[in-house]
């Protein structure tokens, strides 16, 4: 029998998020003790995480487990989880796009890619959405290249730039990038109040809904949203919308059960055109100089940032015609967008596209890794 007292482990940033990475070798086969061992080093549940290694919000609070591929179109095995922090939960229904710039260089810091300098590309398979992911590291001495001039709204200081590409992003959960088969739906709740959304799958499923629906201006920060009076309304109406979306996208039997069975999607957010705000580390945004407007909820929460495969899928959402998003972006960007440059809390994140025909073949986000932590996590 393993002795699972403690178990090998690397804290590691993605992007805007953070997680604990671990060997799928190194975890129990049976699924409910990995569960339970990786709540126990997560210190889930409890809104501290005081006695484990979460960071007590959903952007750092997630797990990787990596291993070898036997694909042969690809280097590395990538489960990504997204662990509750108030709830004895962990959600494998999506992929975080942050974290996975993070996988590659793992992969190669422990041997498990070759490195080849000066940028290696490290072919990633995603257990989770089935998709492929396409890493470009910088390297040097056969070790990731983390010190750069790179820099990326929402973390402090510059690193390495770290190219992710997502192929194929479309229908990663529902096999399809429209799972209604509607570019908008009406969502009508009991009380008889309507909305006006689109559900576009992929990379991640997320429900695009315009800020002035739900009473906003677009351009609030988390805590002043937080702070706003009737802030837990409208968190029950984003809920009852989000519930609607998982039924919408397969992931549920019955809207009600979302709540407890898929916490983790679909994401939704509210959007709106360009305009000037403040952001979070108190730079002033001007409007010419971001296209749309965004803010995703994750896990109940206004995430700080802005998710990675939430990008990819606000620019295949802009792509479609007649979606919010294209609603919002097409008077400046035309029908055909091959970069869409969204402002989000701590400043402004681009992603870029290969369109053809219309149709997004893959989509690319910049972004930095840093490994912060390598060694045991004691689970006794």
């Amino acid at each position: 029998m393993p002795d699972y007292s403690k178990i090998y482990c690397v804290i590691m940033r993605g992007g805007t998020s953070k997680a604990l990475f671990f060997h799928d070798n190194d975890l129990p086969r049976d699924e409910k003790e990995r569960d339970k061992l990786i709540l126990r080093a997560f210190g889930s549940p409890d809104i501290r995480q005081i006695d484990g290694l979460g960071g007590a919000n959903s952007s750092t609070s997630k797990v990787a487990i990596i291993s070898p591929s036997n694909r042969d179109d690809a280097d590395i095995d990538y489960e990504f989880g997204q662990v509750s922090v108030d709830k004895p939960y962990i959600g494998r229904a999506m992929n975080c796009g942050n974290i996975s710039s993070a996988v590659g260089p793992f992969a190669i810091d422990e041997g498990l890619v070759k490195a080849v300098e000066p940028v290696t590309v490290v072919r990633i398979f995603n257990t989770n959405t089935k998709k492929r992911i396409i890493a470009y590291v910088p390297v040097k001495d056969g070790k990731t290249l983390y010190k750069g001039n790179y820099e990326i709204n929402g973390v402090p200081g510059t690193a390495s730039r770290i190219d992710i590409e997502f192929e194929d992003p479309g229908g990663a959960v529902s096999g399809k990038t429209l799972p209604t088969g509607n570019v908008q739906d009406i969502i009508k709740l009991d009380d008889g109040r309507e909305y006006r959304v689109s559900i576009v799958d992929a990379a991640n499923p997320v429900i695009f809904i315009k800020a002035d629906e739900l009473g906003l201006k677009g351009t609030e920060l988390p805590w002043e949203y937080e702070a706003l009076p009737n802030h837990k309304s409208i968190n029950e109406t984003v809920e009852k919308i989000r519930s609607w979306g998982a039924y919408s996208v397969g992931l549920v039997d019955d809207p009600a059960k979302a709540s407890k069975e898929s916490l983790e999607l679909p994401k939704i957010g509210f959007f709106t055109s360009p305009v000037g705000y403040t952001d979070a580390t108190g730079r002033e945004i001007a409007p010419h100089s971001y296209d749309i407007t965004g803010r995703l909820f994750s896990m109940g929460k206004i995430i700080h940032a802005y998710m990675g495969t939430g990008a990819v899928c606000t620019i295949v959402a802009a792509n479609i015609a007649g979606t919010v998003v294209n609603e919002i972006v097409k008077p400046k960007l035309g029908s055909s967008i091959t970069e869409l440059r969204i402002g989000h809390p701590f400043g402004i994140m681009s992603v870029t596209a290969k369109v053809e025909s219309g149709i997004v073949k893959s989509a690319t986000i910049g972004r930095t890794a840093r490994r912060l932590m390598e060694g045991w996590v004691h689970l006794y």
